[in-house]
């Protein structure tokens, strides 16, 4: 018989883990973005766009990790610096959908670049097979957490 079970280290959990480098990813995004006057929502709504075109508030929202409110302003501010434009969805007239501007498409692709340099710089002692395997296990952990 085993002894009594002991709580595994905070330090060790695999939630705690992905936190981290979660944290320690975007602080270092967010510094980066920064230089190109983009914050990291913004970021994601343009990577959404370029990835497809005419999504709805919503739809980014839940891409973004923000709130549909908050979405309606990075929207307007990505509309005032000419990045993007919203049209009225063909047929649901409530629905405005979002997409690049040849300004966005060129913001995104600066952008792009600097963060790829920050995910490179993560992954750096990762031979391919090991990245390979680690976006492996985290699609399996998203996907077994996402059946409930």
């Amino acid at each position: 018989m085993s002894g009594p079970h002991r709580p595994q280290n905070t330090t060790d959990r695999p939630g705690y883990l992905i936190k981290q480098a979660q944290a320690a990813l975007n602080a270092q995004m967010a510094r980066a973005l920064h230089e190109h006057d983009v914050t990291l929502s913004q970021f994601a709504v343009l990577t959404a766009l370029a990835d497809e075109p005419g999504l709805s508030n919503a739809e980014l929202a839940r891409r973004a990790f923000i709130t549909p409110q908050s979405m309606n302003e990075n929207l307007r501010e990505l509309e005032q610096r000419t990045w993007i434009i919203r049209s009225h969805h063909p047929t649901h007239g409530r629905i405005r959908q979002a997409e690049l501007t040849e300004q966005g498409r060129t913001t995104l692709l600066n952008c792009d670049t600097t963060v790829t340099a920050i995910e490179e710089r993560m992954l750096a002692e990762l031979d391919p097979d090991q990245r390979h395997q680690l976006a492996a296990a985290l699609r399996t952990c998203i996907a077994a957490l996402n059946l409930t």
